[in-house]
């Protein structure tokens, strides 16, 4: 991606590629609750990370600062060679449009368009034409196995396959980054499986895919595991 494809003024990316990146990042939410207590990660490009961690351990929130969706009290993040701290909301949005794909736990699909609109809609701000954006949503549900499906609304899918929908719409735009919060969490056993193994099969192509959960069997499918608790970082270790 060029810098102004984003909208966000590009830095070298450091030699090691690091694609994801925290230092010091302190979040302080009203009435003095810190859910994050100066963290530092560096997360790879291409790397595979699970952030484990029970409720309330600031995974979700470390998700949302390195989504730029939210931004930190304090300290410094870099996400795709980008300062995001030093970034206008416009530029963020460039970000989000072209560099990171979201995959949510409760879907976010609309109920009254069909799984092809859902995905197309995604792209909307990379401001590509319409007929484009359903193309490119056409070829990522079939990536997902739902090429059969794209006529098909929300309500008419199940839950495994409304992820599926969530997944084809965070990859259409090939983002470099996959950010995945719990995504298995509102599927039964079989359909999570399903879902986990597209993610990983998805990253293996290149993208770099960080994922939250509270669930440690999930965490032990990535090659990288980052442990959090009360706000900070407690374990870090690859397996």
């Amino acid at each position: 991606m060029s810098a102004e494809r984003g909208g966000v003024s590009a830095e070298p990316m450091s030699a090691n590629g690091v694609a994801l990146e925290l230092r010091d990042v302190v979040k302080e939410y009203p009435g003095g609750v810190l859910a994050l207590r100066h963290v530092d990660v560096d997360i790879e490009t291409g790397d595979r990370v699970a952030v484990v961690g029970p409720s309330g351990s600031g995974k979700t929130t470390m998700l949302t600062i390195l989504g730029t969706l939210e931004r930190p009290s304090s300290g410094e993040v870099h996400v795709a060679g980008r300062d995001v701290v030093k970034a206008s909301d416009s530029d963020l949005a460039g970000l989000r449009a072209y560099e990171i794909g979201f995959v949510f736990q409760g879907f976010h699909l609309q109920d009254g368009m069909t799984a092809l609109d859902n995905v197309a809609n995604g792209m909307l701000y990379t401001g590509a034409p319409v007929r484009e954006r359903r193309e490119a949503a056409q070829v990522a549900l079939e990536r997902v196995g739902l090429g059969e499906r794209v006529t098909h609304r929300p309500q008419q899918l199940s839950g495994g396959e409304k992820q599926r929908v969530a997944i084809a719409r965070a990859i259409a735009k090939h983002p470099t980054i996959i950010l995945a919060d719990e995504p298995t969490g509102n599927l039964d056993s079989k359909s999570g499986r399903a879902v986990l193994e597209l993610l990983h099969e998805l990253a293996s192509e290149g993208a770099t895919l960080a994922l939250i959960t509270h669930d440690e069997h999930i965490a032990e499918t990535f090659p990288r595991r980052i442990q959090m608790r009360d706000g900070e970082i407690v374990g870090d270790e690859r397996q």
